[in-house]
């Protein structure tokens, strides 16, 4: 016992030695801090389920119509929480629809008189293209009712906050006040 007692002191008295080892120290405790915190974010809490996780990614939309509608709810939404907003409507109009950019592989075939043509195939998977890249419609203008919007300040509250939500230009935003 007192030999491994010995052993113990001679191993702290070298650590001891070592020049900077607070920061060594701070810097490994540091690291194990963040390796926690990170675990926690990527690994869901318990009992949340797989369909949880599904509802936070992404929506799929199957027309403008559906997006366009979709758009208005969730800005009703936050513009009715606008301190003094009162009742809220909004109409959102898209500058075109959706555009689908689909999975190509060039062939490039010489022609009869020793021209090159290059020719883009969509690539088919089960007979099915393959979605590459699916752009979603730019907003061309919104148009917001609110019954509070005679106040100037909530007005200019309002649009700061369709400023903030969506990526439109001032004069493509208009306010007016509603019943």
């Amino acid at each position: 016992m007192n030999n491994l007692t010995e052993k113990f002191h001679t191993m702290f008295e070298k650590i001891k030695k070592i020049k900077h080892i607070e920061i060594y120290i701070a810097v490994a405790f540091a690291v194990i801090i963040i390796a926690i915190y990170l675990s926690t974010l990527i690994t869901p809490a318990k009992g949340e389920d797989k369909e949880q996780n599904s509802t936070n990614q992404t929506e799929t939309f199957s027309s403008s119509q559906e997006y366009t509608e979709y758009l208005e709810n969730k800005l009703t939404n936050v513009l009715a929480s606008v301190k003094g907003a009162g009742a809220v409507n909004v109409v959102v109009t898209l500058e075109n629809g959706f555009e689908y950019i689909y999975a190509t592989e060039d062939e490039t075939k010489t022609s009869a008189d020793g021209g090159q043509v290059t020719i883009s195939k969509v690539i088919l998977v089960d007979g099915k293209p393959v979605l590459e890249k699916e752009v979603y419609p730019q907003i061309k203008g919104v148009v917001v009712t609110a019954s509070g919007a005679d106040d100037i300040s909530v007005k200019l509250n309002l649009l700061t906050a369709l400023q903030t939500v969506v990526e439109v230009a001032n004069q493509n935003i208009t306010i007016l006040t509603g019943n």
